[in-house]
C-alpha cells in the first residue's frame, strides 16, 4: 500500500525538500498551510510540478495554532506518518514576538500530539518533530550531542524546548512513535531571504547590479555547523523508519563563522573581501575595487548572542547509517548559482 505522510509547514524550505522527497519515495503527501491573503504556496507548486508525481501531493489549509484544523487535516489525510517542520523559526522575530512564538512553536506541538491522541491513532502513526541546535544555546560542551545539557538563548529555543519535551512525554506516557531531530543548522537556495545565509547570498548578487548596495550584518564571529537542507530531511525519514523511535542529532561536524561565509559567497561573484575595524564598526572592503560591502549594523545583535554551535552526529551516523553528501562549499556555491539567476 502506498505510505501517506502529513507535513505543516510545507511551504518552508524544510517541507518543500521533506515533501519532494517523500514523494520521490512513492509516498501520498498533504501538506498543511495557513491560509493568507498573499499567494504563499508558489514555491512548492513549481517545486513538485517539476516532476510529475500523479497527483500524489494535496495541500490543505491550516494551522498549527488551531487544534480543529489540526484535527481535520489528520482525519483527510489519514497518515502513516507526521511530519511537523512548523514553526515561527526566525531566532530574531522571536524576540519582538515571544508570544506568537511559543504559540506556534511550543503550544502547537503540544496541539498536534494532543489531537493523535484523542483520535485514538498514536499507535497508528508516526511522529516527527523539528527540534533544533539552538537548544544548546551557550554551551556546555563542544561539539554537541545528543546528551548535551540544553541551555537555551532567545524565546525561539525555549519553544523550541517545549516541544522536544513534551514530545519525548507523549512517546513514553503514550507510546506514540514519536522522534526529536536535533538539527544543526541547514540552508538551501529556499532558505527564507530574512535569514542570514540567504541574505549573504542574494546581497552579493544584487552587487552586482546595484553599485551602491551594501550588506549589513552582526555577529559575524558567531561560529555554526551548515549542512543542506537536501540532505537533512532525509535524515527526518531515515529516523521514523527506524525499529523503535529515538532522537538523534543530525549535523555535518564542520564549523565555519559568518565572516567565513561572507568570504565563500564574495569569492564565487569574484570579490576578496579585506577586514577594516572592530565589533559594531567593522567594516568589509573589497580589496580589488576598494568598495565597500560589508558592514556591521548593531541593530542585528541579539539580546543574547549563541556563539558557537558544532554537532556530533556519531550516532545517528551508526544507528541509521546517515551521512551529509554536500561540503559547506558545495551549499554556499549552490545558493550563490540560484541567487546570481534571480538579477
Amino acid at each position: 500500500m502506498i505510505k501517506r505522510a502529513l507535513i505543516t509547514g510545507v511551504t518552508g524550505q524544510d517541507g518543500i525538500y521533506l515533501a519532494r522527497f517523500l514523494l520521490s519515495q512513492g509516498y501520498e503527501v498533504f501538506g498543511l498551510r495557513r491560509r493568507t491573503s498573499s499567494f504563499t504556496s508558489r514555491p512548492i507548486h513549481e517545486f513538485i510540478e517539476s516532476k510529475d508525481y500523479s497527483g500524489n501531493f494535496h495541500l490543505l489549509y491550516g494551522d498549527v495554532t488551531d487544534s480543529l484544523s489540526i484535527v481535520n487535516a489528520i482525519k483527510v489525510s489519514k497518515p502513516d506518518e507526521f511530519y511537523n517542520v512548523a514553526a515561527q523559526s526566525h531566532v530574531d522575530v522571536s524576540f519582538v514576538n515571544p508570544s506568537d512564538t511559543f504559540d506556534a512553536t511550543g503550544h502547537g506541538t503540544l496541539r498536534i500530539l494532543e489531537a493523535i491522541r484523542l483520535l485514538g491513532i498514536e499507535r497508528d502513526v508516526k511522529f516527527y518533530q523539528a527540534s533544533t541546535s539552538e537548544l544548546f544555546g551557550k554551551v556546555f560542551e563542544t561539539p554537541q550531542n545528543e546528551n548535551t545539557p540544553f541551555n537555551p538563548r532567545s524565546p525561539y529555543a525555549c519553544a523550541k524546548e517545549a516541544a522536544y519535551s513534551v514530545t519525548k512525554l507523549y512517546r513514553e506516557a503514550y507510546g506514540l512513535f514519536a522522534v526529536n531531530g536535533i538539527l544543526f543548522n541547514h540552508e538551501s537556495p529556499l532558505r527564507g531571504e530574512t535569514f542570514v545565509t540567504r541574505k549573504i547570498t542574494r546581497a552579493f548578487a544584487q552587487m552586482k547590479h546595484k553599485e551602491d548596495f551594501i550588506l549589513k550584518l552582526g555577529n559575524l564571529n558567531s561560529l555554526r555547523d551548515w549542512g543542506h537542507a537536501e540532505d537533512y530531511v532525509k535524515a527526518m525519514w531515515m529516523m521514523l523508519q527506524h525499529h523503535s523511535p529515538d532522537d538523534f542529532v543530525v549535523s555535518t561536524g564542520a564549523q565555519y563563522s559568518v565572516r567565513q561565509f561572507c568570504e565563500m559567497a564574495a569569492k564565487f561573484f569574484d570579490y576578496k573581501i579585506e577586514w577594516f575595524g572592530n565589533g559594531p564598526n567593522e567594516k568589509g572592503i573589497d580589496s580589488k575595487t576598494g568598495r565597500l560591502v560589508v558592514e556591521v549594523d548593531p541593530q542585528y545583535f541579539r539580546p543574547t548572542e549563541v556563539e558557537t554551535l558544532l554537532g556530533d552526529c556519531s550516532k545517528i551516523r551508526r544507528v541509521l547509517g546517515w551521512s551529509p553528501t554536500k561540503t559547506f562549499q558545495d551549499l554556499v556555491e549552490e545558493m550563490c548559482l540560484a541567487d546570481s539567476k534571480l538579477f
